[in-house]
């Protein structure tokens, strides 16, 4: 099974490479945006609660991530392996989804981080807001809080995945189709 750990920072572009690989190695995407964004839209208590936190630029308490993605794990029994994209956000969310895994027999295969400078990001968010009509990155403080969180509270979690000799970063910079390539090469040297 292929677990792969999609790392970086709020518009690295981690949804638009996932689309990628999803397709290349049939994969299921697992975007805990994605999932909190569903939750939201239909009203659900998770939803509410997750945006309460993201309007802020917070992080969802790791208690309710957690428990979310087990049962999105569930659904996909037969799964060739995942993608999971924004998630782990923290040490602890990285222990609990290591835990998770070996209950499924399986691991994190490589965590790939998508490095792209500040600047780059507040560019990419700011058009991000305009095209997809996403209120969390229409905000210049709120990008700038998620950017703050990352660098504080997310970017630990590389050292985790270090330590396990998981971790690879890759230039995040350049047209989509360049960072895949460098994607698809990283992810070929594993299977």
């Amino acid at each position: 099974m292929l677990n792969i750990v999609l790392f970086g920072p709020p518009g690295a572009g981690k949804g638009t490479q996932s689309q990628f690989l999803i397709e290349k190695f049939g994969l299921i995407h697992l975007s805990t945006g994605d999932i909190f964004r569903r939750n939201i839209k239909e009203g659900t208590e998770l939803g509410k609660l997750a945006q309460s936190y993201m309007n802020q630029g917070k992080l969802v308490p790791d208690e309710v991530t957690i428990n979310m993605l087990k049962a999105e794990l569930e659904k996909y029994p037969d799964s060739k392996g995942f993608i999971f994209d924004g998630f782990p956000r923290t040490q602890a969310q990285a222990k609990a989804l290591d835990a998770l895994l070996k209950e499924k027999n399986t691991s994190i295969t490589r965590m790939i981080a998508l490095e792209v400078p500040e600047e780059e990001l507040k560019r990419r968010l700011a058009d991000r807001a305009v095209t997809s009509g996403r209120l969390d990155d229409a905000d210049p403080e709120v990008i700038q809080k998620r950017i703050d969180v990352y660098m504080d509270e997310t970017l630990p979690v590389k050292s985790y995945y270090e330590n396990q000799n998981k971790y690879c970063g890759i230039n995040g910079v350049g047209a989509i189709e360049e960072v895949t390539k460098r994607l698809l090469d990283e992810i070929n040297t594993l299977i």
